[in-house]
């Protein structure tokens, strides 16, 4: 029995996608719910997933622009699956420990005691054909830190299947090698690549955004010491305790959604000839995915510790690089956050992502000199900017705003009381 494999719905209003990637091949034996082909629509990227066991036959090719609804593609449910599929994972299930366990075994009895470095080295002089031809410092630190030796690595990769892909790899690099710039051969070729649904969209809304709105930005410095010394001092417990790392945006989500409840007319936007507050904050945090950029929105940030933050937005950024995100994970959203500092970028302007009035950017953290208490003083420096709409945010209230958040994340004991100065509220002045 033959079952047809369509195109599903991204979302309301959406017509037509294009067919970004298929990730079998025609003709391979897939199984029930594994994903077989990416779509990209004007708003994201997302996956489809085999609804029987069978051999597929691949009806549109990948790049293609289709109906929502289309036919991509049929599954045989009559076909049998290969033995080889189910016999290899099984071998390499058995194969592997037994190597590992005779590695470790070898490893004891020739030398007590050996560095990672060292046992590298003598698996290159014994036996050359059992080490890479070149490990970068990245990969060395990582099998170090893991304790894994090149031996074991290849007698793993030596179990895996190679696929038409891995070929493929190998046909276009075997005759690579580093060259210097002067002996780089010189070209003048083009390439064309037809743009995604989802570039062409953003590209489309980010002119909108520059011609429809009174784009402004005010900038401002925040001394990030503070927040530096508690990472440093509470990062190991903060992990235990949570099981995930403190990092720099939760400090900012909760600056900005603290902020943005004592400035409301900055969490708000134009419907119409009316404007609309929002009496809670919904904060979208810009993520880099490998289609593009996605702006994934944390839920009432308002009402959120730094625990919940950190682990809503290592969720939502592992969904965004896997290609997992969906709609209703990237609608709604009140406010943006995005930080160019991961890039190295020291200071920006970045774009509305409407229907949002303002956005904050965050920049590369580097240390400068300042003035405090009439002395000068090296200190841990970043830029941030606020970008905003004129129509409806004026100068003073944009302003008050970014100081605000500058004062949170320079006293972050400030985010236990609403904004407020704690001895103030202390003291009931």
């Amino acid at each position: 029995m033959k079952k047809e494999i369509k195109v599903p719905s991204p979302g309301e209003s959406i017509s037509e996608v294009q067919l970004a990637n298929w990730l079998v091949e025609d003709g391979e034996f897939v199984e029930k719910d594994q994903e077989i082909a990416e779509i990209d629509s004007d708003k994201a990227t997302l996956s489809i997933a085999a609804e029987d066991a069978g051999a597929i036959k691949i009806m549109v090719e990948a790049g293609e622009t289709i109906d929502v609804g289309s036919v991509i593609a049929t599954i045989d449910s009559a076909a049998k699956a290969p033995d080889n599929k189910a016999a290899g994972y099984e071998e390499s299930k058995v194969k592997e420990p037994v190597q590992k366990s005779e590695t470790k075994e070898i490893s004891q009895e020739t030398k007590p005691v050996a560095s990672k470095d060292e046992a590298a080295k003598e698996i290159k002089k014994e036996d050359p054909e059992q080490s890479f031809g070149h490990v970068s410092p990245l990969a060395q630190k990582l099998l170090n830190e893991h304790q894994i030796d090149e031996k074991e690595l290849i007698n793993f990769f030596k179990n895996q299947r190679l696929s038409k892909k891995d070929v493929e790899f190998y046909l276009e690099h075997k005759g690579q090698q580093i060259v210097s710039a002067e002996s780089r051969p010189i070209s003048r070729e083009t390439e064309n690549k037809k743009m995604s649904t989802l570039r062409l969209k953003l590209a489309k809304r980010l002119v909108a955004v520059k011609n429809e709105t009174a784009m402004l930005t005010t900038f401002n410095e925040v001394n990030m010491a503070p927040i530096m010394e508690i990472r440093k001092q509470y990062k190991e417990a903060f992990k235990e305790k949570h099981g995930i790392g403190l990092g720099f945006m939760s400090f900012f989500t909760k600056a900005v959604a603290e902020a943005l409840i004592l400035f409301p007319q900055i969490n708000a936007q134009i419907e119409g000839e009316e404007i609309v507050q929002f009496k809670y904050a919904d904060i979208g945090i810009a993520v880099s995915a490998p289609k593009g950029l996605v702006v994934p929105v944390l839920r009432n940030t308002e009402g959120m510790n730094l625990a919940e933050i950190e682990l809503k937005i290592k969720e939502l950024a592992t969904k965004a690089r896997d290609n997992k995100i969906t709609l209703d994970d990237m609608t709604g959203g009140t406010f943006t956050i995005t930080n160019g500092g991961v890039f190295g970028s020291m200071l920006s302007t970045p774009i509305i992502n409407p229907p949002q009035s303002a956005i904050l950017g965050m920049h590369n953290i580097v240390e400068r000199p300042v003035a405090i208490d009439g002395k000068v003083e090296i200190q841990p420096i970043m830029y941030v900017a606020l970008s905003y709409d004129h129509r409806i945010i004026d100068g003073k209230d944009s302003v008050s705003f970014l100081v605000k958040v500058k004062e949170l994340l320079e006293d972050p004991t400030r985010l236990l009381f609403a904004g407020q100065d704690p001895i103030k509220t202390l003291l009931g002045v």
